[in-house]
């Protein structure tokens, strides 16, 4: 069977009845299946996890596009998490007997009738990029849903969108959609401050704190931010190629930075889904690092 990820993120979590409307827009879409949804009180976003034919899963997240419109007013949003639009950003991802350029299709008929049909603007990224300053979603994102009324009025053609009007929209903002590899979104529970976990965030990413000082791990995105509801701090990691840098790395690089300020690492989240083989690198690390003897998968993926 062909199967395509989307992990549309919307910015929404305080509210129950809009987290519930906008998985069931998914799930009663023919085809999809709706595997995992993750709010987050403090960050404010939900991002919604679910798989199908690439044809259903355009229509699921055009369907939660639809009920997002109605039900999220982004200019009276607040949150940690970086933002822009009430639909925040949707990737296609390929899973099985699907390729990268279909998931970019799916991108681009998403984005066009998105615009179409709600009138907003929506911007291309990762592999359905049509220029390479487009590619990183951070750098489209720059200045988030604030940034975006002084983009439109300035009218600069690199702020252009790839679809839709090129004006300020303020119930809406503006969508990111793309196609790109299987992502992991990864984060680390510390007890600290938020400048804190961030100062990590800055010491480990790729991207460091600017093009003169980059960070330690090749193909990692992260940023600091404080859970009230938790009462902790977390140095919250997007893994873009877990090949290249794997998930203990991160971890293990994370602990090191913390053990150096003298802050307690109380654990770690998944959001979403995460490949069976990144679960099964880490379990090899540690049951070499540890000298255990495991042998069952199940039992390997527990001890992660």
């Amino acid at each position: 069977a062909r199967q395509l990820h989307c992990p549309p993120t919307l910015p929404v979590s305080a509210l129950p009845q809009v987290i519930e409307a906008l998985g069931q827009a998914i799930s009663r879409t023919p085809g999809c299946v709706l595997l995992d949804v993750d709010a987050g009180p403090s960050t404010n976003r939900t991002v919604y996890t679910f798989v199908g034919t690439p044809e259903a899963v355009v229509e699921g997240a055009l369907s939660a596009a639809r009920v997002a419109g109605q039900l999220i007013d982004m200019s009276q949003h607040k949150g940690e998490h970086p933002r822009m639009g009430a639909l925040d950003v949707c990737p296609f991802v390929p899973v099985r007997n699907v390729s990268m350029e279909e998931c970019i299709a799916c991108a681009c008929s998403f984005g066009q009738r998105l615009s179409t049909e709600l009138g907003v603007p929506v911007y291309l990224y990762g592999e359905a990029a049509r220029e390479e300053s487009r590619r990183s979603l951070p750098a489209i994102r720059a200045g988030e849903y604030e940034a975006l009324p002084e983009k439109a009025s300035l009218a600069k053609p690199e702020w252009a969108p790839d679809f839709g009007p090129p004006t300020f929209v303020p119930w809406w903002g503006a969508t990111v959609t793309g196609a790109r590899t299987f992502l992991i979104a990864y984060n680390i529970n510390l007890l600290c401050t938020k400048e804190q976990a961030h100062r990590i965030a800055l010491n480990i990413r790729e991207q460091g704190r600017s093009a003169e000082q980059p960070g330690r791990l090749k193909k990692v995105q992260g940023i600091g931010w404080y859970l009230e509801e938790e009462n902790i701090a977390q140095v919250s990691t997007n893994l873009l190629d877990f090949e290249t840098t794997p998930l203990h790395e991160v971890y293990e690089e994370v602990c090191r930075d913390a053990e150096a300020l003298k802050l307690p690492v109380v654990g770690s989240q998944l959001v979403g889904l995460i490949p069976k083989k990144a679960m099964l690198d880490a379990a090899e690390f540690y049951i070499k690092k540890d000298k255990l003897f495991i042998l069952e998968e199940e039992h390997k993926i527990r001890l992660v």
